[in-house]
């Protein structure tokens, strides 16, 4: 479905991404885990158009993305979450996510994926005339999810998902995450939280300094003892 080859990204003349190599099948949950630093927000951004590739591929269905404008790959169906919300905090509930189907014109479907977002986050449906900034971290979260959602997207990218989040709540944002992938959306997700996202997943690639260093099943990178030690607190 997407495929990074070979891909260099920088910043001015910081190279934040070094010759990075990325596959997501149709269906899966994929993780990147890393520390802080190792780029995996940059991947992110390097997707869905926010800091294009100086060299290498992005192809999304066999196509190449990696020259097309935000807007337009959002049309493709690929959303983001990004990474602090990002939410318009002076606008209610439901204008945020009017705000995720500024691209389409299908009215009653897009009333029809309104029902389906109050139906993952029912609290989204009592809050819905309240402005998105008097929102707690999590029903923030959970806006952002459900914003992304509206655009119906075959691709869904989560940058850091669970942070600032209590643990319950982070339990509760992972079951979703779960029931959206099963609801026939792809999943890349980035996340200081390695276990969590590797008991989603199921894949994973480890980046350290903008290279992706390992790949392999979530099962395996939850046993293996160097990830264990790295990333895990074990």
């Amino acid at each position: 479905m997407l495929e990074l080859r070979n891909v260099n990204t920088f910043y001015g003349n910081i190279q934040a991404l070094r010759d990075v190599n990325i596959r997501i099948n149709e269906g899966e949950i994929v993780t990147l885990i890393g520390a802080n630093g190792a780029g995996k927000s940059t991947t992110l951004m390097t997707i869905c158009g926010g800091t294009p590739p100086r060299s290498g591929e992005v192809l999304f269905r066999g196509h190449p993305i990696h020259t097309l404008r935000p807007n337009k790959i959002v049309a493709l169906g690929i959303s983001q979450v990004p990474e602090g919300r990002l939410i318009f905090p002076d606008l209610t509930v439901q204008e945020n996510l009017d705000l995720g189907a500024f691209l389409r014109s299908d009215k009653e479907n897009i009333r029809r994926d309104m029902d389906y977002i109050f139906s993952l986050f029912p609290i989204l449906a009592q809050r819905r005339r309240q402005a998105g900034g008097t929102l707690s971290g999590g029903e923030q979260q959970m806006l952002a999810i459900g914003r992304a959602l509206m655009g119906q997207p075959k691709l869904l990218l989560l940058d850091e998902p669970s942070l600032g989040l209590a643990p319950l709540l982070v339990k509760s944002i992972f079951e979703t995450i779960r029931a959206i992938n099963q609801s026939g959306v792809t999943i890349l997700i980035v996340e200081q939280n390695a276990r969590a996202a590797l008991k989603l997943a199921t894949r994973g690639y480890v980046l350290e300094l903008g290279r992706v260093v390992m790949e392999d099943t979530a099962a395996h990178l939850l046993a293996n003892p160097s990830i264990q030690e790295a990333y895990l607190g074990a």
